[in-house]
């Protein structure tokens, strides 16, 4: 079957999801005349009063339906996302104009940034798109902060290649019929009756018929978007984006994850425009494989099985079939002679500032804004005591236990909780290892350490083992502890590794050693406490 017969077919079954809700109606209408005319008896009235009413819940949810298909792929207002006019950047507008020329598409009637890995052209659909409406492209800054200038031109030619006229008009519309029956199967899946659910049992039946009849059409498009792409911007610039895409969606979330929500637990921000334009840094400390590790091991988002995108790499492959870009470009392994397109952007960090304010809830306002190598020492503090508390409280009641029962008097429970015990209250360094060297680590301590329920009949070596690592994280909190407090560590954003403190080298190199050594099954303090009172010894 040829692609204009697919198409044509699809159209047919997506009109037919329209008119599936206008037979039921009428049919519902002819049953409950025929009821009111013809069947009605006293007798039956009670059943007939209740035939009614139901036929008047599914006309209502049937219409709900058939309005949620009309109205999908309205324009809605985009509230996280910064207005572009070609006013305000001329050099990003004049990328959007060649790739629309290019493709044969008209321009956006409006231009968006937002703060995703993402592009994307929306369109006001009217008819399902039989008839032009508004259009509008959103485009994601941190894409623009990863791809180069040719990789850019390559995804604004895919954008706009999905509503060209490339074998047939119906395609296009097929593509936009697909995104309102899943907007309309959604509408249904919400309702919160039985008979809503029940029509929207009939119309997911039908839905799931039509992608899988479309599957090849959308598909096919798609296809046809990355060839429009590699027209435009190139066969080895096309393929490297979609190579690329991936890896910065990854990258994305772990700096969002790492670096942007770092201040979260001490009611604090980065500087003003680097919550979402720090990730620029991140990349360019971060190059190649760097980069790519970012996304390794990770599993890769499941697939939709209606999916209109093929499989990246057939993607790539089909795209490197084609005819070598004349003339030749530099090797695919050199982007690093392209310029970013960033630098399309005036004023780039006005723009990470403009997006900030859009997107950041109302109550960060209130937040305090810290230079990142303040935020760094801070979060680096703040997860320090954290480790280091439940350590400090357990130790104390040990101690205290032990010294009670020394007088003869009743020990604390052991299992009493930690928050009513104050900072002041809790022991130093010096008094932990004291401790570890009386015997009391495995003899109480281990015992008063917070764990899960599961975990409370170990004993013996797997107990050990199981709490060795939450003693040795205390014992490692209290020396980061001890180290800022002296000034002997420094805070390092590290945009290339993992934001920390910076030790002195004595302590990089037999921090970890000696630690290991104090939390043994027979504990050794001596090797921590020869660094507590080296060349970088800290006082308590």
């Amino acid at each position: 079957m040829t692609f204009r017969l697919r198409a044509v077919r699809a159209l047919v079954l997506l009109a037919g999801f329209y008119l599936m809700g206008v037979v039921l109606l009428a049919a519902m209408a002819v049953l409950d005349w025929l009821l009111v005319t013809r069947l009605f008896t006293a007798r039956a009235a009670w059943f007939e009063g209740m035939v009614l009413t139901v036929t008047v819940l599914l006309a209502v949810a049937i219409l709900r339906g058939m309005f949620a298909f009309l109205r999908a792929g309205r324009l809605g207002p985009v509230p996280h996302a910064v207005a572009v006019t070609p006013q305000d950047q001329p050099e990003l507008w004049e990328q959007v104009c060649a790739a629309a020329e290019m493709t044969g598409e008209r321009l956006p009637d409006e231009l968006y940034l937002v703060a995703e890995v993402n592009a994307g052209v929306a369109e006001q659909n009217r008819l399902l798109g039989l008839l032009p409406g508004r259009r509008r492209m959103l485009l994601g800054l941190p894409l623009l902060a990863g791809l180069t200038v040719p990789q850019l031109r390559a995804v604004l030619a895919h954008e706009f290649g999905h509503y060209g006229n490339l074998d047939t008009r119906l395609g296009g519309v097929t593509m936009r019929g697909r995104k309102a029956v899943l907007h309309t199967v959604e509408v249904f899946r919400e309702g919160s009756t039985r008979l809503h659910y029940a029509i929207g049992t009939l119309y997911v039946g039908y839905a799931r018929m039509f992608l899988r009849t479309s599957q090849s059409v959308a598909r096919h498009q798609e296809l046809a978007a990355d060839q429009m792409a590699a027209r435009h911007a190139g066969r080895d610039a096309t393929a490297a984006a979609l190579r690329i895409l991936p890896v910065l969606a990854a990258a994305h979330t772990h700096y969002l994850e790492t670096y942007a929500a770092m201040g979260g637990p001490l009611g604090a921000l980065p500087p003003v425009g680097e919550v979402h334009g720090g990730f620029q840094r991140l990349l360019a400390a971060r190059t190649g494989e760097r980069l790519a590790a970012l996304s390794a091991g990770q599993r890769p988002p499941r697939r939709h099985q209606y999916d209109s995108h093929p499989p990246t790499a057939e993607r790539i492959a089909l795209i490197e079939k084609l005819p070598a870009d004349e003339p030749a470009d530099e090797p695919a392994d050199e982007p690093a002679d392209e310029p970013a397109a960033l630098t399309l952007l005036h004023d780039p960090d006005r723009v990470f500032a403009a997006l900030e304010a859009r997107t950041l809830p109302q109550e960060a306002a209130r937040l305090r804004r810290m230079s990142w190598d303040d935020l760094v020492m801070a979060r680096a503090v703040a997860d320090a005591e954290g480790w280091s508390r439940p350590l400090r409280v357990a130790v104390a009641r040990a101690l205290r236990s032990s010294a009670q029962g020394a007088d003869g008097t009743v020990t604390v429970r052991r299992d009493a909780t930690a928050e009513g015990v104050a900072n002041d209250q809790l022991p130093g360094l010096e008094e932990i290892l004291d401790a570890f060297d009386r015997g009391l680590l495995w003899m109480a301590v281990a015992d008063r350490m917070p764990k899960p329920h599961q975990a409370a009949r170990l004993i013996g070596p797997s107990a050990r083992n199981f709490i060795r690592p939450k003693v040795f994280d205390g014992l490692a909190g209290m020396v980061h502890l001890r180290l800022a407090e002296a000034g002997h560590a420094t805070p390092d954003i590290a945009w290339s590794g993992q934001p920390g403190l910076v030790l002195p080298e004595a302590w990089e190199k037999g921090m970890d050693d000696a630690l290991d050594a104090a939390v043994a099954d027979t504990p050794d303090t001596v090797p921590l406490r020869a660094l507590l009172v080296g060349p970088h010894r800290v006082s308590a």
